[in-house]
């Protein structure tokens, strides 16, 4: 539980009551995003500010402990993943089949509506029977709990448009641009590039598909980075969504998905408007969960971006260590 920046807590909290259409999980497992390590170290991520304490985690898979009375097709017992969104389908968005735009929408661990949506970062998590999804025995834990990032990755991907013998560059070498990276080649991009300031987590980025990796520290003088057909931006820094604006040619698209800073961030008008690029916002996922966990059983190999399991009692080391960008890609909470 998050109280404040740098004041992450393990408490004892009460028991979530579990409705007729509900669907109680043990957590087995639940993998520490970039969101959550803003909460910790920031007190917030993006635009949305701690007002509260509040659970944190919303990657988090398990097994069924309890069903509602009128839960059909869900027993205890099985093995699932938890989508983290629960939507008011009742909303525009909603309406028009883009669930991931809900005005009114529930997120596991975020402080976007008020009260705060408590998070999956505890040993029994309350969600509702359409949030459930049945994993297939071959695929573990340890794969299945990055369906969602790799869903914000795949979702991404297809905001890009048709990627097929393209070259993409992706700014940001963390966990989300990494599966970015992987997400871009299986929809048939034919060069990805990756950019970030530290070269450890580059070097994922090349073990699981990238073609190039390139270090823009400035360490090692100015790097010289290919102009590209498609950019997208997932590190949240504003310089790198200038670069990809100068990075991207004429009548290219780009795509934003790293929260920015709060507030007004500076932004080459000009160029795009000179270039005529086409620029696009990314926010979390739809029906892509369901598609990462079957690209996930079918075999897609996250195993580089695993760095640590730890337990729940140990939750702070866990999340300094998956605040070390040097150490760790990503870090793991066993919950069980």
């Amino acid at each position: 539980m998050i109280h404040a920046a740098a004041d992450l807590r393990v408490e004892e909290v009460p028991d979530v009551d579990v409705g007729p259409d509900d669907v109680e999980v043990a957590v087995h497992l639940g993998g520490i995003c970039g969101s959550d390590l803003h909460y910790w170290r920031h007190g917030g991520v993006g635009d949305f500010r701690l007002r509260e304490p509040m659970v944190l985690g919303h990657e988090v898979v398990g097994v069924v402990a309890r069903v509602g009375a009128s839960v059909d097709g869900i027993a205890p017992g099985q093995r699932v993943a938890v989508h983290p969104a629960r939507p008011c389908l009742s909303c525009l968005g909603c309406y028009a089949g883009r669930h991931n735009l809900c005005t009114d929408v529930r997120f596991l661990g975020s402080a976007a509506r008020f009260p705060h949506v408590q998070g999956g970062f505890r040993e029994r998590v309350v969600a509702r029977a359409t949030q459930i999804v049945a994993l297939p025995d071959h695929l573990t834990d340890e794969r299945a709990v990055f369906a969602e990032p790799l869903a914000v990755a795949l979702h991404a991907a297809a905001r890009a448009g048709d990627l097929l013998g393209k070259r993409v560059l992706v700014t940001g070498a963390g966990p989300i641009g990494v599966l970015i990276a992987m997400a871009a080649r299986r929809s048939g991009a034919a060069q990805v590039i990756v950019t970030d300031l530290v070269d450890e987590p580059l070097a994922i980025a090349r073990r699981v598909g990238a073609t190039e990796v390139i270090n823009v520290s400035g360490d090692a003088g100015a790097p010289e980075l290919p102009e590209v057909d498609v950019a997208i931006e997932a590190s949240g820094a504003a310089p790198a969504l200038g670069t990809c604006v100068e990075q991207t040619r004429r009548g290219g698209r780009i795509v934003l998905v790293g929260l920015l800073p709060p507030g007004t961030v500076p932004i080459l008008g000009n160029r795009i408007v000179t270039k005529e690029l086409e620029v696009a916002g990314s926010f979390r996922f739809d029906v892509e969960f369901g598609w990462a966990l079957d690209a996930l059983a079918d075999g897609l190999d996250v195993g580089p971006l695993h760095s640590a399991t730890l337990p729940l009692s140990h939750a702070p080391e866990a999340f300094a260590l998956a605040a070390d960008r040097r150490r760790a890609m990503k870090v793991q909470l066993d919950l069980s």
